[in-house]
C-alpha cells in the first residue's frame, strides 16, 4: 500500500512538474515577436481606475527573442534617449528583465536598478506587464500588442 500511494505521489508530482514547465515554456514562446506599446493602466485597489492612451507620436517597441529583451522609447517632444538590451525569463505569471546596457538615460536607472520584476499577462497578441508594490498590489502597466 505504501508502495502504490508513493508510486501515485511520483506520478502527480511529476506530471505537475511537466504541465507548470510546458505553461512556462509556452509562455516564453508567446512573448518571442515584436510588440508596440498601447497603453498603460492606473491601479487602485487591483483595480483599473484610469487607461491612458500613448500621445501622437510616441512610440514604444519591444523584441524578445528566445532569451533576450531589447526596446526602445521614441518621444517627438523629448530629446533624452531611451533604449534598453538584456535578458528575460517568462513563467506562468512573471516576467524578469534583466538589462546589461542601455542609452546614457537608461545607464544612469541600470546603475541602480538592473532587474525589472512584472506581473505578467499574456495572450497570442497582446500582453501586460503590471508593476506591483512590495505587498503585490498592482499599481500601473504597460499594455503592448504584437506587431510581428
Amino acid at each position: 500500500m505504501k508502495l502504490s500511494l508513493l508510486t501515485l505521489l511520483l506520478i502527480i508530482g511529476t506530471s505537475w512538474s511537466i504541465d507548470s514547465d510546458a505553461l512556462k515554456q509556452s509562455n516564453d514562446v508567446l512573448l518571442r515577436g515584436t510588440w508596440e506599446l498601447r497603453d498603460f493602466y492606473h491601479y487602485d485597489d487591483n483595480q483599473i481606475i484610469d487607461t491612458v492612451a500613448t500621445t501622437d507620436g510616441y512610440r514604444q517597441i519591444k523584441m524578445y527573442t528566445k532569451d533576450r529583451v531589447m526596446w526602445t522609447r521614441y518621444v517627438p517632444k523629448d530629446s533624452v534617449e531611451w533604449f534598453g538590451y538584456g535578458s528575460y525569463v517568462a513563467s506562468e505569471d512573471q516576467l524578469i528583465e534583466t538589462l546589461e546596457y542601455g542609452s546614457e538615460s537608461m545607464m544612469n536607472v541600470i546603475d541602480t536598478l538592473r532587474m525589472f520584476t512584472f506581473e505578467l499577462q499574456i495572450s497570442e497578441n497582446e500582453y501586460s506587464q503590471i508593476t506591483t508594490d512590495e505587498d503585490g498590489n498592482r499599481i500601473f502597466s504597460e499594455n503592448y500588442q504584437r506587431i510581428e
